[in-house]
């Protein structure tokens, strides 16, 4: 039987993401540079996005962050022109969007919490109020 001479297998190459809990610097973009919000996952590290200059573009996810940094719909990312460079956690994309990088009719993920508490405060369409009388009749 061969020894295993190395540290490990693919298990260990997982869940090294330290640095997430940190507080990184915010990146602007530069030139030859755009912002861009993922319309849909491809597959084999592309997506497509649209562009902040109305462009939909097909971008390919460089290596660096192939596997180590998850991109999903929705997410707001840095593109050079059809590589992604930097995908920005959503607090990142609301100060983008409170700095004017971004603009207002971009839709960003706030999270499923902040859609409930619009619906419980609307008209009240939903709800039905019978009467003591209405159940007597049935």
């Amino acid at each position: 039987m061969p020894k295993n001479k190395g540290k490990g297998g693919k298990n260990r190459k997982r869940g090294k993401n330290e640095a997430d809990d940190e507080k990184r610097e915010l990146v602007f973009k530069e030139d030859g540079q755009e912002y861009a919000q993922v319309l849909r996952m491809l597959g084999n590290g592309r997506c497509e996005a649209m562009c902040i200059d109305n462009a939909k573009r097909l971008c390919h996810i460089r290596g660096k962050m192939h596997k180590k940094v998850w991109i999903a719909a929705g997410d707001i990312i840095l593109d050079d022109k059809a590589d992604v460079i930097l995908k920005y956690m959503p607090d990142e994309a609301r100060l983008l969007k409170a700095y004017g990088e971004l603009p207002d009719n971009i839709r960003l993920n706030e999270g499923i919490s902040n859609t409930m508490d619009e619906d419980e405060e609307g008209d009240g369409e939903d709800y039905i109020e019978f009467e003591d009388e209405d159940i007597d009749k049935i």
